[in-house]
């Protein structure tokens, strides 16, 4: 069981070590990906299954390893594939990712977490226990959050996989659906951060807190009945 452990701690290392070692960040730039966009668009029009299919399979890789490029991939998406379909295989790479990064941090992490620092999480094990999809959902959409650190944490809890992956591919959908939209004009972005603009962000906060509506809810109700004793 501890070797079975110390595997998936050497391939997660490995796998880190590979993509900066042979310098694949510079892949996963907005200059090479405007550079190559004739060609991505050609190779994608002539292999379109299997063009889907790599898309996908990096971005599970990507995701699973927590490297950096997540933002270029999703636009590559939208270029593509179109702003829908590009969001559809979005969610459905990125959802696979998490759900082998959630189960490696439960399987190798949590239990020595727990009796690390079994009080301390002891409270967000149970608030994620009462609302998992509420907080899962909340962490998804508000961009405040790294991708990979929900991964971590919602491993440490004792959430089922099931919600996870639905509370997961729901959060995954909005954000990815407007870098998959601006990927359509891809040769008119300068930078990233002509996408995430405040009016976007703002509106993903606004879509976090609605996530915690069912949450304040039942704090207010229960606030009522205690007051009514």
């Amino acid at each position: 069981m501890y070797g079975k452990k110390i595997l998936i701690v050497v391939i997660l290392l490995a796998g880190l070590a590979g993509f900066f070692y042979f310098d694949l960040a510079s892949y996963f730039s907005l200059q090479s990906l405007q550079e190559n966009r004739t060609a991505l668009r050609n190779f994608t029009a002539e292999n379109y299954v299997l063009a889907v299919g790599i898309f996908v399979a990096v971005y599970i890789l990507q995701t699973v390893f927590s490297l950096p490029g997540a933002a270029i991939m999703t636009l590559a998406g939208g270029f593509l594939f179109g702003p829908v379909r590009g969001t559809m295989f979005v969610a459905v790479g990125a959802t696979i990712g998490a759900t082998i990064a959630f189960l490696a941090a439960r399987y190798v992490l949590r239990d020595w977490v727990e009796k690390k620092f079994g009080k301390t999480i002891a409270p967000l094990q149970r608030g994620f226990a009462k609302n998992d999809v509420s907080y899962l959902l909340t962490l998804r959409l508000v961009p405040l959050f790294p991708f990979f650190i929900v991964n971590l944490v919602s491993g440490l809890t004792r959430m089922k996989i099931r919600t996870y992956i639905i509370a997961t591919a729901a959060g995954i959908i909005p954000g990815s659906f407007v870098f998959a939209f601006a990927g359509q004009q891809l040769g008119n972005i300068n930078s990233l951060g002509e996408i995430v603009s405040p009016p976007v962000l703002t509106a993903f906060v606004l879509l976090g807190l609605l996530a915690l509506t069912p949450i304040a809810y039942q704090q207010f109700t229960a606030y009522k009945k205690s007051r009514m004793r």
